[in-house]
Formats: structure tokens, C-alpha cells, sequence
């Protein structure tokens, strides 16, 4: 679990991968991650410079071999099947995970129908359901139904844990990432109070998981949600 390593100066993996270069080194170094462009998301360049194939080099590039994967994962199920879910997950850059709760919601949804009738296998139709109820949950509606500073405040969120490597930011961390991008938008940045009514609403949601405490813009906050289903939703936005 490469992700897992991560350090802010990234020296484990910078040394992990530093070994096989050495000479007579006879070490070789198999990684995985649960993110397929982890390279590019957390690791410095001199870190990613030791990787023989980054992994986004191909996966990111490449559904196919994301297909052959959750092919090899899921044997029963035909080579189309994994195709359909893995291209999904490629074209959002996402959790490799994402693949298998699909497919285990449309087995779940084919186990269900066929208590009815006679059994039957799994096909695309209960992919598509799954997909469609996947990305049609409250969340995701909460975010679609957001109001346009909750939704650049998510993206805000997201443009700081890209910048600082972590998945936590303070509120005053995510609000200058917020005025950042209402400029880049031409828009008017909201005050300090109007962000943290911001934040509240969305903590309310449960969108986001918001520190109880008075830090008021020290307040550290996390995202209840994937990243990719905010990305998902914002990204025609």
C-alpha cells in the first residue's frame, strides 16, 4: 500500500525506491496503490523520477488495462462487463476500489431481482442501475443541489489537499484556495463569516466533517465524501 508511506518530505519513498538503483543491488520494488495517478497526486519529482513505470503512464491512460485487472479480480464476469466498469473509474482517476462496489451493487441488485423469477446472470442493465443509484445519492445530489460558493468551497477543499499532500486542511487554508479561484472566476470573494456559514451548511450536510471546537478559521476540516464523486459532480461546473 504505496499511499500509505506517504511523509511530507517523502523520504521512505524516495529511500525505498532510491535501493534497486544502487549498484549490485539485486533488489526490485512491486507497489500498489488504491490510486492510479498516485505519482502524479503526492510524490515529489525526485520520488517519481526512481519509478521504472509509473503507474499513470499506463493505467491512467489506458481503461483497457484497468478492464483486464477487474477482469482478473472477477472472473465471472465477461470481458465487456469489466470493461464498461473500468473505463468508468479511469475517466475519473479514482479509487480502484470504485470497480469492485459497483460490481458487488449489481450482483446484489441481480440476486434481488431473481428471487422473483428465474435466476439469472448478471448483465449490463444491472450495471447501469448500479452506476446510476452509485452516483445518484444524497451526496451527490447535495452537491449538485449546492449553492455556487458551497460548490467552489468543495473545490477549494480539494485544490488544498492537491497543494498540501493531506486530506485535512484549516478553514483559513481552504478560504484562500476559495479566493483564489473566485478570482480566476472574476467573481466577488465572500468575507470571512460568509465562508464559515459556508462551511457550516456544508457540515450540516455531512458533507464535510467539521473540527468541534472555537478555532473558528483554525478549525481543520475533511471531506465526508470521495474526492472523486466531488470531482465527478463539479467537473462540467
Amino acid at each position: 500500500q504505496l499511499d500509505l508511506l506517504w511523509t511530507r518530505k517523502q523520504n521512505v519513498m524516495y529511500n525505498l525506491f532510491d535501493w534497486p538503483t544502487q549498484k549490485h543491488s539485486k533488489l526490485i520494488i512491486l507497489a500498489i496503490a488504491n490510486t492510479m495517478d498516485l505519482p502524479e497526486r503526492i510524490m515529489m519529482n525526485r520520488v517519481a523520477s526512481r519509478l521504472v513505470c509509473p503507474s499513470s503512464s499506463v493505467a491512467h491512460h489506458s481503461p483497457v488495462l484497468w478492464s483486464g485487472c477487474l477482469l482478473f479480480c472477477l472472473l465471472i464476469l465477461a470481458q465487456l462487463f469489466s470493461r464498461l466498469v473500468g473505463n468508468i473509474v479511469a475517466a475519473l482517476s479514482g479509487d480502484a476500489r470504485r470497480c469492485l462496489d459497483i460490481c458487488r451493487r449489481a450482483t446484489e441488485i441481480c440476486e434481488f431481482a431473481s428471487r422473483k423469477k428465474t435466476p439469472e446472470i448478471v448483465k449490463m442493465a444491472h450495471v447501469t442501475e448500479a452506476i446510476d443509484e452509485m452516483f445518484s445519492s444524497p451526496y451527490i445530489n447535495a452537491i449538485r443541489n449546492a449553492s455556487l460558493h458551497e460548490q467552489i468551497f468543495l473545490k477549494a477543499i480539494l485544490a488544498e489537499f492537491r497543494r498540501a499532500g493531506v486530506e485535512e486542511a484549516t478553514v483559513q487554508q481552504i478560504y484562500h484556495q476559495h479566493v483564489a479561484l473566485c478570482r480566476v472566476e472574476g467573481m466577488q470573494s465572500p468575507t470571512v463569516s460568509e465562508i464559515m456559514a459556508v462551511c457550516s451548511r456544508l457540515g450540516a450536510c455531512r458533507l464535510l466533517l467539521v473540527e468541534s471546537s472555537n478555532k473558528y478559521l483554525h478549525m481543520r476540516v475533511r471531506l465526508n465524501i470521495s474526492q472523486d464523486d466531488v470531482v465527478y459532480v463539479l467537473k462540467d461546473e
